[in-house]
């Protein structure tokens, strides 16, 4: 396994594949041919007649339906067989493709959590004006198994999303100008290359930093530049040499970056709890005591730790919080603060804070 690690090879995905041994990734990120079937015409631009170029790849070439799908049942088999039980399996496609990759993927027992719907900021158009512009991929998130525990970094996903829920459609730009690996005469070297973005977020949110990562089908190198920068380790196949090369020097000049402002490394659901009633026994908060709302609304700390409005009642801090702001629900954590005896105003959640730093010491103490 060893020589495989943090390296991209020329050859067959599924030969190389058969020689990695079971369970042995933590997540697969693929790529595959999406067999467009394009034929030979050439599409110009309308607004100055130039030829854009299309996939028309040996690659991307198949002889008929049935043979694409042999091959997908092939390196999905060789997926699933070298994935962990707890591994995270993503394939991308487009309406070409992605139907019977989600058909095969489930055929072969694969747990299928989202589809993320790619929306490219910035599409190409369609030349001919006879369909909808397509301006969106598919990315299908599995488990190799209905009943993996598989990872999700939630708390990351929802920092990057400026403290909401991440949602299932990712609006990014489509890969162009530097970010785009060339080839000797300037020209973009691979035709569907996927932006770094794209492979950010698909690694940040499923998987930990020194998790391997396998793409079967590399191409220009996006996801082992992705891994790398983000300190996960990498495996690459990919037939076409050029690519390979290309990838391998790309990589090369990657820094990995700093994680610190970026993953939430504990998530909420396993950090120590904390009720609210402990910060009172505490004597960090007093029966009596007022808090007080971002936007000015004040409440009393009642004998059995509910918070007392003139106009909203009785409740926890929580359902307290969604009434104020006429809100399904809310985290009361982050909205109230104590007011102190001098006026001067502290986040209960810093309370929080503290009794869960305290609780943690005696846990490592016992």
């Amino acid at each position: 396994m060893e020589k495989y690690l943090n390296q991209i090879l020329i050859g067959d995905c599924i030969e190389h594949m058969r020689n990695l041994p079971d369970a042995s990734v933590d997540a697969i990120f693929a790529d595959p041919p999406y067999n467009l079937q394009l034929g030979a015409k050439t599409l110009y631009r309308p607004e100055d007649q130039t030829a854009a170029r299309a996939v028309r790849d040996t690659w991307d070439s198949f002889e008929s339906p049935q043979q694409y799908d042999d091959f997908t049942r092939q390196w999905m088999t060789e997926c699933k067989r070298i994935l962990k039980p707890t591994g995270a399996m993503w394939v991308i496609g487009s309406y070409h493709n992605i139907f019977k990759v989600g058909a095969t993927l489930q055929d072969l027992g694969f747990w299928i959590l989202n589809d993320i719907v790619w929306v490219k900021t910035n599409p190409m158009p369609n030349f001919r004006g006879t369909r909808f512009t397509n301006a969106h991929e598919t990315l299908i998130w599995a488990t190799p198994h209905k009943t993996g525990k598989y990872t999700f970094n939630y708390e990351t996903m929802k920092k990057l999303n400026g403290g909401k829920q991440m949602r299932s459609d990712w609006n990014i730009d489509i890969c162009l100008g530097h970010e785009r690996v060339k080839d000797t005469n300037g020209k973009s070297l691979h035709n569907t290359q996927k932006p770094l973005d794209l492979l950010h977020r698909v690694i940040l949110s499923s998987t930990k930093p020194g998790d391997i990562i396998l793409d079967p089908f590399m191409g220009s190198g996006t996801t082992a530049a992705a891994a790398k920068e983000l300190g996960r380790q990498f495996i690459g196949f990919e037939r076409e040499e050029a690519y390979v090369n290309a990838a391998r020097e790309r990589v090369a000049n990657i820094t990995p970056i700093d994680l610190s402002d970026i993953e939430v490394t504990t998530p909420k659901r396993d950090e120590i709890k904390v009720a609210f009633r402990e910060l009172i026994d505490a004597g960090l908060l007093y029966v009596g005591q007022t808090l007080v709302a971002p936007n000015g609304e004040r409440v009393m700390i009642s004998h059995d730790a509910q918070l007392v409005h003139t106009l909203y009642g009785k409740a926890s801090i929580h359902i307290m919080a969604a009434r104020i702001q006429h809100s399904v629900s809310f985290n009361g954590w982050d909205y109230w603060s104590a007011q102190k005896k001098d006026g001067t105003l502290v986040p209960i959640n810093e309370l929080r804070k503290y009794i869960r730093s305290i609780k943690s010491e005696m846990k490592q103490v016992a």
